[in-house]
């Protein structure tokens, strides 16, 4: 390596003010030769390399606001083929944008400071250049490697070098995987790939955003301000320099939330599912969403039959989230992976989510209990500490490896979760175990429901039963009760498990609601078992 460079690289790692920009204000732009003769006099040892550089910020991101200020031609900046028809174009604004988001990859999933070790070995594919420019802006050293590396060259480079993290993609994963025991600094296992593997990110996952939002996106969220997601909005906007929208909406109403998403610009909407099932019921036909083009919705399960007539009616579909105040999302489908609908999604990372029992031990797909995340040997750096002065429930909240989330679902074998109930939403009816969304979902494809919740009810012979809390479409109000209670239960047991009918139903004008709309079950619950 010429002196110049190894000197200019180490001056790169060694400054961590170096990848955040330590320039005040921005310099005027610079002419273009002006870049190019910088850098020869530089290669040449004409000029000194400066204190404070990075290739990234200092050229890289110089060449984005040329370009953004039309003193570039519109040739890319990277331009990528496989021979089959795929094509990669980035401007160096695009090649900004996207290495900036590898650079948060590295400085959060994987937990790298400037300084500490990365092996990258992956073939000709865009997420070699990304990783390495991300590399760049963090400070970290990165260790490439050819991919006919063996499992004894794998262990003794990562041995050799404490790589802290490894990027690969599917041919090398069994065989890092085959070794990792053995190199006790490797923390963090990234796969570059389509698919998942357990123990690895997904390091394209990492990449996307569930919100999908932009610099040109005016972004609504309805939650209610007392609940966690209302602060997430500042998280995922604000980063990608979008509009928070805000409607005082001093209560839900299906026609002023339409309204608004016809009189006003706003590109993402995000609901709880509720919202969503109101939303649905109106004739969506006297409404023109010019602009909305990607829909959230999270807090509870959300009817696959509502998902259905929400993409239907508008023509955007509906992306599922699942989390909690303590983790923020652990499961989305995230815009460009299939929708399974009525699934929340496979696990968003950093986080590892997997379905436990009760000793904390890891089921095998299909299989029902526990909704876990892996928070040992490695914390996820986004979870929360603890419960404030509580160290028992904090202590109970963990079995194991996991920090246990109190909600019980399934994992299919494409790891996809399937929401079944909190573990006190549960009814365990002659010893069956039946989820009441399993059941709600059933209802919904009935043409008279317009909402319903489903909770146990005391019952002498078999301990507890399914009972459903009906509210009625107006087209169905004046049915015979008795009737309609019959049609309803042959209906769920066409639909579903004929052992997960509600053997009670109770019509109402309305379902008790949190302020943000999420649909109270334990109140239901309280008022049946007499609490």
């Amino acid at each position: 390596m010429r002196p110049w460079l190894r000197h200019l690289v180490l001056q790169a790692l060694r400054n961590s003010r170096a990848f955040c920009g330590s320039h005040g204000k921005p310099a005027p732009l610079p002419v273009p030769q002006k870049i190019v003769a910088t850098w020869e006099a530089i290669s040449l040892g004409r000029q000194l390399v400066p204190e404070y550089f990075n290739f990234a910020h200092d050229v890289l991101d110089v060449w984005s606001r040329l370009e953004e200020a039309g003193h570039r031609p519109p040739n890319p900046a990277f331009w990528w083929v496989n021979g089959t028809g795929a094509e990669i174009k980035w401007s160096f604004e695009e090649l900004g944008k996207q290495s900036r988001k590898a650079a948060n990859v590295l400085g959060g999933a994987c937990g790298l400071q400037p300084g500490d070790r990365m092996m990258l070995v992956l073939p000709r594919l865009p997420e070699w250049w990304l990783v390495s420019v991300a590399c760049m802006r963090t400070g970290t050293v990165m260790i490439p490697g050819v991919t006919q590396l063996t499992e004894k060259d794998l262990k003794y480079r990562l041995q050799a070098s404490r790589a802290k993290s490894i990027i690969t993609s599917d041919s090398l994963a069994p065989r890092v995987d085959a070794i990792s025991a053995e190199c006790p600094s490797l923390q963090t296992k990234l796969l570059v790939s389509d698919s998942s593997r357990p123990g690895w990110l997904n390091f394209r996952e990492l990449l996307r955003r569930w919100v999908a939002l932009t610099e040109s996106d005016i972004f609504w969220n309805t939650t209610d301000t007392g609940w966690v997601k209302a602060a997430w909005t500042l998280f995922s906007a604000w980063p990608n320099g979008s509009c928070i929208f805000v409607h005082e909406l001093p209560r839900v109403d299906a026609k002023v939330i339409l309204n608004t998403l016809s009189k006003f610009p706003i590109t993402t909407l995000c609901c709880v599912p509720t919202i969503f099932r109101l939303l649905v019921q109106e004739d969506l036909t006297r409404y023109q969403f010019q602009s909305l083009r990607h829909c959230l919705t999270g807090g509870e399960a959300l009817n696959p039959d509502v998902r259905e007539k929400w993409k239907h009616q508008t023509g955007v579909e509906l992306y599922e989230g699942y989390g909690q105040s303590e983790t923020v999302v652990i499961c989305a489908n995230p815009k460009g992976m299939k929708i399974k609908s009525g699934s929340m999604g496979k696990a968003s990372p950093p986080y590892d989510v997997q379905i436990v029992d009760d000793e904390g031990n890891v089921l095998p797909p299909g299989e029902e209990g526990n909704v876990a995340v892996r928070i040992r040997p490695t914390r996820p750096f986004c979870f929360f500490n603890c419960y404030l002065d509580n160290p028992e429930k904090t202590a109970a909240s963990e079995q194991g490896d996991f920090y246990i989330t109190g909600d019980r679902a399934r994992m299919d074998k494409d790891g996809y979760f399937w929401f079944m109930g909190r573990n006190d939403d549960v009814i365990n009816s002659s010893s069956y175990r039946i989820g009441p969304v399993e059941v709600e979902s059933a209802l919904a494809e009935h043409p008279a429901v317009l909402e319903s919740a489903v909770v146990s009810s005391p019952d002498p012979i078999r301990g507890e039963v399914v009972k459903a809390f009906i509210v009625l479409t107006p087209a169905y109000s004046s049915h015979d009760p008795e009737a309609l209670t019959r049609e309803l239960q042959e209906h769920v047991k066409r639909v579903t498990a004929p052992y997960k009918y509600p053997r009670k139903v109770a019509f109402v004008s309305e379902l008790p609601k949190t302020v943000s709309g999420k649909i109270q079950r334990s109140k239901l619950r309280s008022q049946e078992w007499g609490k």
